[in-house]
């Protein structure tokens, strides 16, 4: 939004320089991009009068011109011109003068005879026809302005303002208009504003608007008010030069009269409005309704554009005649022959013209800003505005009444005022007073604990918002600076933050690295572990990047072998990676997925068997951290993702939280492995379930202890973890440990094999004796020889 410093002063008096202006209008919350001395563009140029004029003895073409300046003595200057006469005033770019392009005019000779300056054109003071209707497009401007000799040509072209761009956010469409700006002006400076309410005086010849026209809004939802004039006996003529300057300066470029007025009315009040030819509107009807199936507009861009029945249209009683909120249709245009207009001042639903803008491919400054929500509330004030300027301008005659369809009213905003409850919000120690003035300056209404927003104001809803406005009015700079009051609000890692925490820690002291992965994958990479079909159900990506990240992962193990893959083609000779990961299981179209902590350890590069047994004890290690105890560990076959022969699984209750193993071959070759690699999956969020991190202290063991190492012959088939819970089972109160320290074969056993076991007995209330140990034994022999065959090997 571009802002003319004169014309701000016509609502607001503002006593600031331009950068003052500007850094007071950002502090208070409208940012200001920069600001423009328009006068500083142009340097050393005045009006003069044209004395004399002769032809140049050595040229056919120049004539040298004796100059009024009202500097006394005449000054010549040599133009090129032919359009020029004695008597006439024009632009003079004196000697070390300065252009709008930044062209510096110095005194000097033209085929041997001396010119001082240059006589200037239109398009050399950086202005065009528009601007000045009267003038010729080629040649010296000739000023029929109100002016003396030797005057500033700033003054006499209105080129001395000052004009400041603004950022105004989406939230803040009011601030698009003069009058927006106007209102944050007088508050930010608490300076009164001057707002006059527009005066029709009607053309008061008993011609009634019903007699031209009638409007029928079919869809209120897209089209909640829409209000129209009409004007007769229109004047199709350029505008005054104070409302070409206005328009000129906000960088709009002047057509005629009745364009300029709804600009000018734009700009002013921030409503976007729309003249319609009138002796085009067909049966004097205006329709707002939804497009028809496969219709079609000629815009006034002279582009035919295809509409759809979503988008909002207005028409006459045969055809369409503009598109709400975007632009209007060729076939109603005002032109040279216009004798009659209806004027549209309408508040469209701003998604509405979004969808339709980009759906024509057509965005207008009209649809910009209704995009962003105006207030319906604006559109009567507006179009008596426009008529107003018609009455101002003599363009036309201003038909009694007006027609103003007005659907259901947005609800009034009503919000409670906590002076104390806002100052605890923004840390401050702001007086209630200023608060109750800083309403005022804003338009809230305040009554009986109440604020009530004004209809401009959509955007304040509630205490945060009021807070907002208290603050940057009273100043962010003028907040005095105080320590941070925490009360009970200690930052500090929850619970479930530390333990997670900790098992990092854990498995760097193990010597991992920690990594990253994407949660978005590609479903080849379900193929590439041979993951089973019923854990590949996954959240689809409705608009993904690629086929690469599509899915939502069930499990981080690709990710994680991605990386390892990857250190083993760089030659990285041992590598051990784990990812502490999120996996994601959809529950039902529309319903957040649930989301699962899983950790997942992958390396190489030591020998199999320790390998496998060294993964083993960072899982025990971590379920001893985490308070887990009477889980069992167990051979797994069944997992196409593990070597068949070399995969465990841990369970509690019949729960499996965690499976290790080497990678299947097959595995290892997706990968592009050349030796073997270990992995393990670890449900962590379960661990977080039943983890017992308190710890109690126990004294140590009054009396001794005694040890009893057993070797039992078995089948082959039968595990050692099986065979050591049936021991534990078995010896009763008296076991405080149980390790395998043996596993035998040979020719002589056969079919069987031979596993050795350390018992370790203690007692709470005395010494064992050597037949308390073997009655222990005895026990234990008898159960495993009854429940497994297993027999004592000699």
């Amino acid at each position: 939004m571009v802002l003319s410093m004169k014309w701000l002063s016509d609502y607001v008096k503002v006593d600031a320089s331009p950068k003052d202006f500007s850094d007071r209008m950002t502090a208070t919350g409208s940012k200001v991009e920069g600001f423009e001395d328009l006068s500083e563009k142009i340097k050393n140029v005045v009006v003069g009068k044209i004395l004399e004029i002769e032809k140049h003895p050595d040229s056919d073409h120049l004539q040298i011109c004796q100059m009024d300046l009202g500097e006394g003595e005449p000054v010549q200057i040599i133009t090129g011109a032919q359009n020029i006469a004695v008597g006439d005033l024009v632009p003079v770019a004196k000697h070390d003068s300065y252009l709008p392009d930044g062209t510096h005019i110095k005194k000097g000779k033209l085929r041997g005879l001396p010119s001082n300056g240059m006589l200037c054109s239109l398009s050399e003071l950086g202005l065009t026809q528009n601007d000045f209707p009267y003038a010729i497009e080629d040649g010296i401007f000739i000023l029929d302005e109100k002016c003396e000799i030797g005057q500033d040509i700033k003054e006499v072209l209105d080129l001395d303002d000052v004009v400041v761009e603004f950022e105004i956010t989406p939230n803040r469409p009011d601030c698009l208009s003069v009058i927006g700006l106007a209102r944050e002006a007088a508050a930010s400076y608490n300076t009164p504003l001057t707002l006059n309410a527009p005066k029709v005086k009607g053309c008061g010849d008993g011609d009634k608007i019903e007699n031209y026209v009638s409007v029928e809004v079919m869809d209120t939802d897209l089209c909640p008010r829409y209000t129209a004039r009409v004007v007769k006996n229109i004047k199709i003529e350029p505008s005054p030069k104070w409302l070409r300057t206005r328009l000129r300066n906000s960088g709009i470029r002047p057509i005629n009269n009745i364009v300029d007025i709804t600009n000018y009315v734009c700009l002013e009040y921030g409503q976007p409005m729309h003249a319609f030819d009138y002796e085009y509107l067909k049966g004097g009807k205006i329709i707002v309704r939804r497009a028809e199936k496969d219709e079609k507009i000629t815009t006034l861009d002279d582009v035919e554009r295809q509409l759809n029945d979503k988008m909002l249209v207005i028409s006459d009683a045969e055809k369409a005649v503009a598109i709400a909120g975007v632009m209007g249709g060729q076939n109603s245009e005002i032109n040279e022959n216009t004798k009659t207009i209806v004027f549209e001042s309408a508040n469209f639903y701003g998604p509405s013209v979004r969808t339709t803008s980009r759906g024509v491919g057509l965005r207008t400054e009209a649809s910009g800003r209704y995009e962003k929500g105006l207030d319906a509330e604006n559109t009567l004030p507006a179009i008596e505005r426009a008529c107003e300027l018609i009455e101002l301008l003599g363009a036309g005659e201003v038909v009694d009444g007006i027609i103003d369809v007005y659907g259901k009213k947005a609800a009034q905003a009503e919000i409670d005022f906590d002076p104390e409850k806002i100052n605890r919000f923004l840390g401050t120690n702001i007086p209630e007073q200023f608060m109750l003035d800083t309403f005022k300056l804003l338009d809230i209404k305040y009554k009986n604990g109440k604020l009530y927003p004004p209809s401009f104001r959509a955007d304040l809803l509630c205490m945060q918002d009021i807070a907002e406005e208290v603050v940057r009015i009273y100043g962010y700079n003028t907040i005095e600076s105080s320590k941070f009051v925490a009360e009970s609000l200690v930052g500090k890692r929850d619970d479930r933050q530390k333990y997670l925490a900790e098992i990092d820690n854990l498995l760097v002291s193990k010597g991992l690295y920690e990594i990253r992965t994407y949660s978005f994958i590609s479903p080849k990479y379900y193929d590439k572990i041979r993951l089973a079909q019923d854990k590949r159900n996954s959240i689809v990506i409705s608009n993904p990047l690629g086929e690469d990240t599509s899915i939502m992962r069930t499990t981080a193990l690709p990710g994680v072998l991605e990386a390892l893959s990857n250190n083993r083609r760089k030659r990285v000779p041992v590598c051990g990676l784990y990812e502490m990961a999120k996996v994601y299981y959809p529950k039902g179209e529309d319903v957040l997925p649930d989301e699962f902590v899983t950790t997942v350890i992958a390396c190489y590069g030591s020998n199999d068997t320790s390998m496998f047994y060294t993964l083993k004890g960072y899982v025990e290690e971590l379920l001893n951290f985490s308070g887990v105890k009477k889980y069992e560990v167990s051979a797994e076959k069944n997992n196409e993702t593990y070597h068949p022969g070399r995969c465990a699984v841990f369970t509690k209750d019949g729960k499996v939280f965690a499976t290790i193993g080497q990678l299947h071959p097959k595995v290892l070759d997706n990968y592009g492995f050349d030796l073997p690699v270990f992995a393990a999956e670890i449900d962590t969020e379960y661990l977080i379930g039943i983890k017992d991190t308190t710890r109690e202290y126990k004294p140590l063991p009054k009396f001794p202890a005694t040890t009893r190492d057993l070797a039992f012959v078995c089948e082959k088939s039968l595990e050692a973890g099986t065979l050591r819970r049936a021991i534990t089972k078995y010896a009763g109160n008296l076991l405080e440990n149980v390790e395998i320290f043996d596993i035998y074969t040979d020719a002589k056993l056969g079919d069987k094999k031979s596993m050795a076991y350390s018992l370790t007995l203690r007692s709470p209330d005395k010494t064992l004796s050597d037949e308390d140990g073997d009655k222990v034994v005895k026990k234990v022999l008898a159960g495993l020889e009854k429940e497994f065959g297993v027999t004592l090997r000699s």
